[in-house]
């Protein structure tokens, strides 16, 4: 039975949310929801802000040998693979300030305490999963195009990716595999996340009302999608530290977001929601 909860809910029935036809409008509003939490709780959100960017910087040094040199690159741009659950104590917070809770940062860790914990801690290990295989395909590919033996130096890597037809080639292919990657995950995990510390639906149902809502609105939430990758890339340039700003905008705009997309049950006010903590 606890295995059943896990993945369908409590209740006898899976749960089936239902989604709204949403419009570009919709994401511009999200993203201002998005940075007036940043700015309404500016120091709690960096804090949480801070563990996405320093956990990537202490990744570099585990790439550091020349074995794992081709793994850098796929490291570095999978990671936001995973973003989706690191950023759950982002969620936690634009809900307590939705429904006029205490805002202090210990509060985003009390997630633990939801009964639908072991439903996020599911899907947090299916994202996992598919970064650890995102990383076997990237050297895979590597292999295939350079062979097993690895580059002698940081600048004999660059040089073999960058200046021979092999090198192009794993980067067309390897971006290309990466956007399949990252489709993948956008679809199970958008709204997957919220709607859990929402309610407990469990992970199944989560993910497809997920999928759902991505099939329900594909262009909007393509270009959500975009916009998402397109900030992460940016923030990531000075060496992840930009990500202490745009990781927590995007999760709070992603909280949002999911109130658009997502209905909820019949009777239901948010405002008169409380989980009690």
């Amino acid at each position: 039975m606890v295995h059943f909860h896990v993945i369908a809910g409590p209740d006898s029935a899976p749960a089936r949310p239902s989604i709204r036809h949403i419009k570009f409008a919709d994401l511009k509003e999200a993203l201002t929801k998005g940075i007036d939490d940043f700015w309404a709780m500016p120091s709690q959100v960096v804090f949480l802000g801070l563990i996405y960017p320093i956990v990537g910087v202490c990744l570099v040094p585990l790439t550091s040998g020349q074995n794992a040199l081709p793994l850098l690159y796929p490291l570095v741009s999978g990671f936001a693979l995973i973003g989706p659950f690191a950023a759950i104590g982002l969620y936690e917070m634009s809900r307590r300030r939705e429904l006029g809770l205490d805002t202090s940062w210990r509060h985003a860790f009390e997630v633990v305490r939801s009964p639908s914990i072991p439903s996020i801690l599911a899907v947090g290990l299916l994202l996992l999963g598919i970064f650890l295989l995102w990383l076997a395909t990237a050297k895979g590919l590597y292999v295939w195009f350079f062979g097993p033996l690895a580059p002698d130096s940081y600048f004999d890597f660059l040089k073999e990716v960058l200046t021979t037809s092999a090198g192009w080639s794993l980067i067309l292919l390897g971006n290309a595999i990466g956007f399949v990657f990252t489709v993948v995950v956008f679809s199970i995990s958008v709204v997957s996340f919220p709607l859990l510390l929402d309610r407990d639906v469990g992970a199944v149902s989560a993910i497809v009302t997920s999928i759902k809502a991505v099939a329900t609105n594909p262009l909007v939430m393509g270009l959500w999608g975009v916009i998402v990758s397109t900030l992460l890339i940016i923030g990531s340039l000075p060496l992840l530290i930009g990500l202490a700003v745009i990781m927590p905008i995007l999760g709070h705009a992603t909280w949002h977001l999911y109130r658009r997309v997502v209905e909820q049950p019949a009777g239901r006010d948010i405002n008169a929601v409380s989980s009690g903590n």
